[in-house]
């Protein structure tokens, strides 16, 4: 549902699949060159951003190729976009293989990194860092103690009344719903210490970001790993099955742009989800981090949108658009409010009220949503740039996702590749990655790998990935 408003209302898609049909009814044939990005805006009465979109698209999808200094050409290779990573298959138990030396090995490597894909974060260019620092004087100057004060239990009211301000898909939300925490991981601790116990078993997508993984793990807590599918998310038949056969107590899931794989839960599967908790009386931790780096026409609604009976516990925070280090986060914890504020009392007192001070003025001036625009555009742009790079020097077969937000990749090679070895070739080369193996407590996922496109896109990203390129190509023949 929420696909087809994209491709419907959105211009630069439009604009791409209409010189898509002339390049194949050859009305534009191979070598023709196209119009200048100036020349493309007035003949389509476009932006230079959407110029760069459709070109983007379209060089993606292997119909055209830029040439240094010369500009965009209908390309002689036509190649196909690569083909979608298999929906995952993780086994019915589950998982409990240990990860964490892994984990120690990607991201406390102390070797210099030139190009580092393992994190998903965005880079510091990318940030409106000026403007934070001045909101941290403002801030200073306006709250009692300069800010060291103690904040309020529940967290800081101008930010908690700012946040539902923006929660544009849950128009009931009050600022009494919301309980800010140290980070979105903070938040879904929480909720997992509050609703469930040593020996339980929490449902998650596989592949899925690895510290919850460990945090489920670090509460004693079982992980039933269900297969997902890399565009549309949790199978909803493997849930169903698995609430029927009352194999778990609790679940967790991403259900906009995924991290890793980048899926995007259609509406009607969100309201499946929901009817299904409600059915059965288990509740749902729902991780909407990446919900505001969207790439199509709207922001796409979250479980919680569909929710009435109070079961699904909203989770996010700014640390993946705008202040990773700021550790602004928060919950709406449904029916569960009374919990969760018992266990933020016990375990942090009170809030960071400058940091928390500092992002509601941001949000209330109307600048997050500008910085937003801005951000989606280039990571949209990014992502398409990376797709085009894997078409073009990764070994033949490779499959990659296609996010439809956020600002991660999900790479699948064949089997006789193993990503933990890429990691150490490529490690060795200045390009750090983060290996599939992280992101499942089974074995699984050993040829897979998840980059991150939060970079500016520029020359040296483009030798990083044919560095990577070439390893994995050297790996395929050897084995």
């Amino acid at each position: 549902m929420q696909t087809k408003l994209v491709k419907k209302h959105y211009l630069y898609q439009r604009i791409a699949s209409g010189l898509e049909q002339q390049i194949k009814n050859n009305v534009l044939a191979i070598g023709d060159k196209l119009p200048s990005l100036r020349d493309f805006c007035k003949l389509y009465g476009t932006s230079q951003t959407t110029a760069i979109k459709v070109y983007y698209e379209l060089e993606s999808r292997g119909l055209i190729e830029t040439r240094p200094k010369s500009g965009y050409f209908i390309s002689g290779s036509l190649k196909r976009i690569p083909a979608l990573p298999k929906t995952s298959q993780p086994s019915p138990e589950s998982g409990q293989i240990m990860i964490e030396e892994l984990l120690e090995k990607v991201y406390n490597n102390p070797a210099p990194i030139g190009i580092t894909l393992a994190h998903a974060v965005v880079s510091d260019e990318l940030l409106p860092i000026a403007k934070l620092n001045k909101g941290l004087v403002q801030a200073m100057r306006e709250l009692k103690g300069s800010g060291t004060a103690y904040g309020e239990i529940q967290g800081n009211e101008k930010l908690r009344k700012q946040i539902v301000r923006h929660a544009y898909t849950m128009p009931d939300l009050s600022h009494e719903d919301v309980i800010t925490t140290a980070g979105c991981i903070n938040a879904i601790s929480y909720a997992m210490m509050a609703l469930a116990k040593s020996g339980d078993t929490i449902a998650v997508e596989s592949p899925v970001y690895f510290g919850i993984l460990q945090l489920a793990r670090s509460l004693g807590l079982r992980v039933l790993e269900l297969p997902t599918h890399p565009q549309t998310g949790i199978e909803i038949g493997a849930l169903k099955k698995a609430l029927e056969a009352n194999q778990i107590n609790l679940c967790l899931l991403v259900s906009n742009f995924s991290n890793p794989l980048g899926s995007l839960m259609p509406d009607e599967h969100k309201k499946e989800v929901v009817r299904l908790i409600q059915k059965h009386n288990i509740p749902l931790i729902e991780d909407d981090i990446y919900g505001d780096i969207y790439f199509g026409a709207n922001r796409p609604n979250t479980c919680k949108t569909f929710d009435e009976s109070g079961l699904v516990l909203w989770c996010s925070s700014i640390s993946k658009t705008l202040a990773p280090g700021y550790r602004v986060g928060w919950i709406s914890p449904g029916k569960f409010k009374s919990e969760i504020l018992r266990i933020k009392l016990f375990h942090a007192i009170a809030s960071t009220n400058i940091t928390q001070e500092v992002i509601a003025n941001f949000l209330e001036t109307g600048r997050y949503e500008h910085h937003l625009r801005k951000l989606r555009n280039t990571l949209q742009a990014n992502s398409l740039q990376y797709i085009r790079a894997i078409n073009d020097y990764f070994p033949e077969g490779t499959k990659v996702s296609r996010p439809q937000g956020g600002m991660v990749l999900w790479v699948e090679f064949d089997q006789k590749i193993d990503t933990i070895e890429l990691y150490d070739l490529a490690i060795k080369k200045g390009v750090s990655i983060a290996p599939g193996r992280l992101f499942s407590l089974q074995d699984q996922f050993s040829n897979c790998m998840r980059l991150n496109y939060g970079t500016p896109w520029n020359d040296a990203l483009e030798k990083g990935l044919k560095d990577l390129a070439a390893i994995a190509m050297q790996l395929n023949s050897i084995y």
